[in-house]
């Protein structure tokens, strides 16, 4: 058996929405308490690495993990949240909703100027693979969105698709025990 290398994937709290502001967008206060929660669930792991989404409310809720370890958060453009449709698109909830469920049983799938599951994955997995091969038996915490860290997960396993990514919560924080890079087990450790 190979060294187990932990990844965190920690789902950014709350942030209201503000059309057009999809990077740049902050936590609410109510975020930025959860953000501190976040902190306390990992207080007891010795982290050795925190990467996250370059967009603001993802960074903002792993800052205080990285914070109290005195460690630099590592941003990677490819880790955004992916988009099931474009700008120029405008849908009601639920469309988008069953449009990203869809997306996880026909991996090809997205609305007019949207990113796909496939698309999605061939940004966001190198980065998690480049981040597995650093930190080899190390623990990592990333900081991301509902889709993309289902995106991510379905990649090395299936069974995480649309029913998933709707149980997940703001925040949500998953370990993820890798073996080589395989993924081993799944944990979810916000409740």
């Amino acid at each position: 058996m190979g060294e187990r290398t932990t990844v965190y994937m920690v789902r950014h709290a709350e942030s209201p929405f503000v059309f057009g502001q999809e990077k740049a967008r902050g936590l609410s206060e109510e975020g930025l308490l959860a953000a501190k929660l976040v902190a306390d669930k990992l207080s007891g792991v010795s982290i050795n690495h925190v990467a996250s989404s370059n967009y603001t409310r993802a960074v903002q809720t792993v800052q205080y993990v990285a914070d109290s370890r005195n460690l630099p958060i590592e941003q990677f453009e490819e880790l955004r949240e992916r988009a099931i449709k474009g700008l120029d698109y405008k849908a009601p909830w639920e469309e988008l909703e069953a449009a990203i469920e869809r997306s996880f049983t026909d991996i090809d799938y997205a609305l007019a100027g949207g990113e796909t599951t496939r698309q999605a994955q061939m940004r966001s997995i190198p980065i998690v693979q480049k981040l597995l091969s650093e930190h080899r038996g190390g623990n990592i915490v990333i900081g991301t969105h509902g889709n993309i860290m289902t995106a991510i997960m379905n990649f090395f396993d299936n069974d995480y698709g649309g029913a998933f990514w709707k149980r997940t919560s703001k925040p949500d924080i998953y370990r993820l025990a890798f073996e080589e890079n395989q993924l081993a087990e799944v944990e979810r450790m916000w409740a």
